[in-house]
């Protein structure tokens, strides 16, 4: 290109103007000038301001949505009921190989060591209180956790009792008595029930105390619930437990919890993304059965005729006049003397009439409008519309679908439960049941890799409901054979039992109707 090429073609490049833009979100939803969107500028915090400052807040409304809401009752039992139920029980399953077993004497160290659990977790005893059995523990600790947003377990010791050899005891605490103590020695609190600082640099955040790498180390229980007005007249008083032992290592209380950030310290009641809306639907639902009560009555005003009633008192008169200053020839009507009823006529005097005010009012829009705001809370909530009301008015695809969904998030968060609770209470009973001689395990306490493999177990509850019986086994027929499954693992999905005590069972069943069908023929 020539010198006088270039240079006819400057000006051009010189009076052009470059516009830059922003990519990515910025014209979506990082936008500054939508109009829509310039307005809405939340921030994002640490855990601490977006959970620990608003957990007393959260807990108190979900409580209370827990037991005054259907809906929320709703939510909160049946995620209970099918999670854990009246107990998970507890299966273990050694890795025979590696602890140098056969299978028949895996499958009887297995069988003995759930009868001594049973021993222990059937009865009250293992109850510090003595009131419920472990599966009532399990049951009241996920009910706490789904309201509260976490529980408490701490492990204490009672002497054995004649039908208990073990002193293990699981004492079962609210989330409320796990928090700041008012007199711990703090020097600094922002505030006090969110965050204090000890003397020795560690915090003690909303009841949990973490070193100054961030590791709990302990946790600050009272002897109450703070502030408690059925409680008012005892001082609280705070008790610091350590979080592990110091020889042992084992937990000396178990949080039971989940979190979904890092630096978590306190969990989120389950109810706590729908409390506003929850709120308003059973505001909504109180106002229409107020309305449908109104409307059921029949609503009545006494007239009179201008020629012979011309002032109210003359109808009605008022309680404050004579009897003798009345004019004995107006008519007198006493609201007392007159009801109202299913088929009832009463007279009135002459020139006394009554109209009736209807008191109608249109619900067409209530059961629309409480649906998709009821399908929106499932959907927050993991619990599927028909699950969540009880209602399974679709297609069997559609229902079972719903089963399904629901069946998933039950046993995502029986997973997270058996983590937090069982499988460490059924650790330290076995370390109990080895160390009083009653369950042989080798090397148990000398090796840490040994300890874990005869710790191993499963846990079980309820199982998903069958919408047709017939094609739930086929399917499991199915699995079966294609080697997707175990007899075991189908036994225990279906209605929760032991196939290897099944197969026994019938087995005695068979020989037992062979012996006996001769003798019924006879009869016969």
């Amino acid at each position: 290109m020539s010198k006088k090429q270039k240079k006819a073609r400057a000006p051009a490049v010189k009076d052009q103007k470059i516009i830059i833009k922003n990519s990515g979100y910025s014209h979506g939803g990082a936008s500054l000038s939508n109009n829509v969107l310039k307005s809405y500028m939340p921030q994002l915090l640490s855990s601490k301001s977006d959970i620990d400052m608003n957990l007393d807040t959260l807990r108190n409304r979900a409580a209370d949505l827990a037991i005054n809401s259907p809906l929320g009752a709703a939510a909160i039992t049946t995620s209970a009921r099918s999670t854990v139920g009246a107990g998970l029980k507890v299966f273990p399953r050694l890795n025979y190989k590696l602890l140098g077993m056969t299978p028949e004497q895996s499958r009887e160290w297995s069988k003995k060591t759930a009868c001594e659990f049973n021993l222990w977790a059937n009865t009250p005893d293992c109850d510090f209180y003595r009131r419920n059995s472990f599966g009532d523990l399990q049951y009241i600790a996920y009910y706490t956790y789904l309201t509260q947003g976490d529980s408490f377990c701490v492990f204490r010791r009672k002497p054995s009792t004649p039908r208990n050899p073990y002193t293990l005891r699981l004492q079962l605490l609210e989330a409320n008595r796990v928090s700041n103590p008012q007199n711990s020695g703090a020097v600094f609190s922002i505030p006090l029930h969110v965050e204090s600082i000890l003397p020795n640099g560690n915090r003690i955040i909303n009841g949990v105390e973490v070193d100054k790498d961030g590791a709990i180390v302990a946790f600050w229980i009272s002897n109450k619930v703070p502030n408690d007005i059925a409680d008012i007249d005892r001082t609280a008083e705070w008790v610091r437990v350590k979080a592990y032992g110091n020889s042992s290592g084992m937990p000396n209380i178990l949080q039971i919890a989940h979190d979904t950030r890092a630096s978590q310290y306190r969990g989120v009641p389950y109810l706590a993304p729908v409390i506003e809306t929850l709120k308003q639907v059973t505001r909504y639902t109180s106002a229409e059965l107020t309305s449908a009560i109104i409307k059921s009555f029949f609503t009545i005003f006494f007239t009179g005729t201008p020629s012979k009633v011309n002032q109210l008192e003359d109808i009605l008169p008022s309680a404050y006049d004579d009897d003798e200053q009345r004019d004995p020839t107006a008519p007198v009507v006493n609201p007392a003397d007159y009801r109202l009823g299913a088929g009832t006529v009463s007279a009135l005097p002459p020139g006394v009439g009554v109209e009736a005010i209807d008191a109608g009012r249109n619900l067409s829009t209530f059961d629309l409008f409480v649906t998709h705001l009821s399908k929106q809370m499932g959907a927050a909530l993991g619990l599927p519309y028909e699950v969540l009301m009880k209602t399974f008015q679709s297609s069997y695809s559609a229902s079972r679908a719903a089963l399904l969904q629901a069946y998933d998030e039950f046993r995502l968060r029986r997973t997270w439960f058996i983590r937090d609770f069982c499988k460490p209470v059924y650790d330290a009973f076995l370390c109990e049941a080895v160390a009083l001689g009653r369950i042989d395990a080798p090397a148990f306490f000398d090796d840490p890799l040994k300890r874990m493999l005869w710790s191993e177990a499963e846990f079980f509850g309820p199982t998903t409901s069958l919408l047709d019986p017939v094609k739930e086994v086929q399917g499991a027929e199915k699995r079966l054979l294609l080697g997707l499954s175990t007899h075991e693992q189908e036994a225990m999905e279906i209605n929760g039992t032991d196939y290897i005590e099944n197969l026994e069972i019938l087995a005695r069943e068979r020989k037992l109707i062979q012996e006996l069908t001769p003798e019924v023929k006879k009869i016969e």
